[in-house]
């Protein structure tokens, strides 16, 4: 019996396509593994925006911006109405502050880049942290310090996990108002 060219592909077909699939899975863990925990990502923004100045300086709530923060699920990104309730009278000559009196002119949104995010499989409430007194420097840092916002924590299944199994020692101000946060995986994983 004669062996053909198309024998011999698919005699090593399986090796390779088990090769290439390892392979692929390799790379991409290698390659990705800097966006799996994002530390350090601080994308370029629409307009500048310095959280030192507003909240660290100006000692602004982070609520006053981040409207839902406390009432739902995600904390919101600020619209141009927010930041004109100051600005339609202070600071109208920066070359910033006028980027943004022009999305207002427009009626448009800012299209601000979203720095700190979980997988679209993992549910987060941030209301429930928030109304625990879960200070947001927990997982944010400490943004009334960053001049650029960046993210400084990892937002891993792992990193949520030990928050939850250890918050007592995590948060020793909150040893009387938390208990040990869920960690079942129905509490994320809906």
């Amino acid at each position: 019996m004669k062996k053909t060219v198309l024998d011999y592909l698919l005699k090593i077909r399986i090796p390779v396509t088990l090769f290439i699939i390892l392979l692929t899975f390799a790379v991409t863990y290698f390659v990705a593994k800097p966006e799996r925990d994002g530390i350090g990502y601080a994308p370029e923004q629409p307009i500048k925006f310095s959280h030192k100045l507003h909240a660290g300086n100006m000692n602004i709530d982070c609520k006053y911006c981040h409207t839902s923060v406390d009432k739902g699920r995600f904390a919101s990104v600020p619209s141009a109405d927010i930041c004109m309730n100051c600005h339609s009278v202070a600071r109208r000559d920066k070359e910033e502050i006028k980027k943004l009196v022009e999305y207002y002119e427009k009626n448009q949104p800012i299209p601000w880049k979203r720095v700190h995010k979980l997988g679209d499989f993992a549910y987060f409430n941030h209301s429930v942290h928030i109304n625990k007194s879960i200070d947001c420097k927990n997982c944010h840092g400490d943004v009334a310090r960053m001049e650029v916002i960046s993210q400084v924590n990892s937002f891993t299944m792992g990193a949520c996990l030990d928050c939850h199994r250890q918050a007592h020692s995590r948060l020793p101000e909150l040893k009387d108002k938390i208990k040990k946060g869920p960690d079942n995986c129905n509490a994320c994983h809906r």
